[in-house]
């Protein structure tokens, strides 16, 4: 495996496991250093844990609490003495439709999943400029479209494909770099609770032109890119990765007619 993090020092939200762990794994496993931020910590103490102390540390963090993620970030780059990587993982959903979703949970997901961009942004950058740096958001597909019951986490994660784009126009002239991936249907543990709704979830992958969910790894590898010396000239830019699912129109496969 390449060494392309060697000498790096990254932050990941949301980074105890599912997208956000597999990225912490790629990052270590590249040479880099990983400060962990996440809710979870019996998930995030294990993990670091296991990659080792000198390689990553644990804070647990909710990403909606802004003197929380500032004060986290400001020990983490303490303790490495730089930061070069941010990753915007944390992110939650609410299933309901708008009549029937509470005030409470509409501003909670907008607290994590674009604020808590926000207001890590907010402190990193700073940290960054004179040595340049990478930020990549975790956007979704369904930040470029509607989905049913969906309302919130469809705003929430438009907001951050625009924001992205923003932040990216503004330090770009920083020597830092902003990009956004947007998945698709991601094996995670959230989203593995959906396959109980066997015929539900047949409709998800069969949407799909791969036909499966993606893994986090193959997220993370995407991550891991972004966030690297490989894409250098990449800023701005928001990368899918869900199968093909946003390229499809749906239509049925008409060269059956042709083969009859």
């Amino acid at each position: 495996m390449s060494q392309r993090f060697t000498n790096k020092v990254a932050i990941v939200t949301g980074g105890a496991a599912g997208i956000g762990g597999a990225a912490v794994r790629q990052i270590v496993a590249e040479g880099g250093k990983v400060a962990i931020f996440d809710i979870d910590p019996v998930k995030g103490e294990k993990l670091a844990a296991e990659l080792g102390a000198d390689r990553a540390t644990f804070t647990k963090v909710d990403a909606a609490d802004a003197e929380a993620v500032e004060a986290a970030i400001r020990a983490a780059h303490a303790h490495f003495g730089a930061l070069d990587i941010l990753v915007n993982n944390a992110g939650i959903g609410y299933l309901a439709k708008t009549p029937d979703l509470p005030i409470e949970a509409w501003r909670r997901v907008m607290a994590i999943d674009i604020d808590g961009i926000f207001y890590a942004c907010r402190i990193a950058i700073p940290l960054m400029r004179g040595r340049g740096g990478a930020i990549v958001n975790l956007a979704s597909i369904s930040g470029l479209g509607g989905d049913h019951g969906f309302a919130v986490y469809n705003a929430a994660k438009g907001a951050v494909i625009n924001y992205t784009k923003s932040l990216a126009v503004d330090h770009a002239a920083d020597g830092i770099r902003v990009n956004a991936v947007a998945p698709g249907l991601i094996a995670t543990p959230t989203t593995d609770a959906m396959k109980e709704a066997t015929e539900l979830y047949g409709q998800w992958t069969g949407g799909i032109p791969m036909k499966r969910a993606g893994r986090p790894e193959e997220i993370a590898e995407v991550i891991s890119f972004l966030a690297s010396d490989a894409a250098s000239y990449v800023t701005g830019a928001i990368i899918v990765a869900d199968g093909g699912k946003m390229a499809w129109t749906g239509q049925p496969d008409a060269t059956v007619l042709i083969q009859a």
